[in-house]
């Protein structure tokens, strides 16, 4: 049995979260938050998810403070996922791919879903994708999780 475990940052409207706990109840992931765990406790597992809402185009800087003070770690897998107001992978998750494989990760799968987005200017307006992730994400989700351990 392949041994997993998601790190996240979940902040506004916990719609990371949502999506993180779906994701982990397919692996079957412990879930955790990057100042939770030391670099080197990341390395006993087989499958490491990577996930956060996107702020201004990218992750949340904890997660990459962590993998900053990440050995290199040469063909260990990972995965990546957020959640956003505007969903744009190849933009949102490009720093976050960047930042893994130069540790030397290899990257099996991204997931992005849509995310109630109230960041700055936005919370005038009400906001931008309320009501995300909802149920169809939801099970997106946990769809890209079983790829993963196919």
């Amino acid at each position: 049995m392949m041994s997993a475990i998601i790190v996240y940052v979940s902040i506004h409207h916990k719609n990371t979260e949502k999506i993180a706990k779906a994701i982990a109840e397919v692996l079957n992931a412990e879930l955790v938050k990057p100042w939770e765990v030391k670099p080197e406790e990341l390395l006993k597992y087989d499958l490491i998810g990577f996930g956060s809402g996107i702020y201004y185009w990218k992750h949340h800087r904890a997660l990459f403070k962590l993998i900053n003070n990440l050995p290199e770690v040469k063909g260990k897998k990972a995965f990546i996922f957020s959640t956003a107001g505007i969903n744009i992978p190849f933009i949102n998750h490009r720093k976050l791919r960047r930042a893994l494989r130069r540790k030397g990760f290899e990257i099996v799968g991204e997931f992005s879903c849509r995310g109630w987005d109230t960041n700055g200017w936005l919370a005038k307006i009400g906001g931008i994708s309320k009501g995300h992730p909802n149920e169809k994400d939801l099970e997106k989700a946990r769809r890209f999780a079983k790829k993963l351990i196919k």
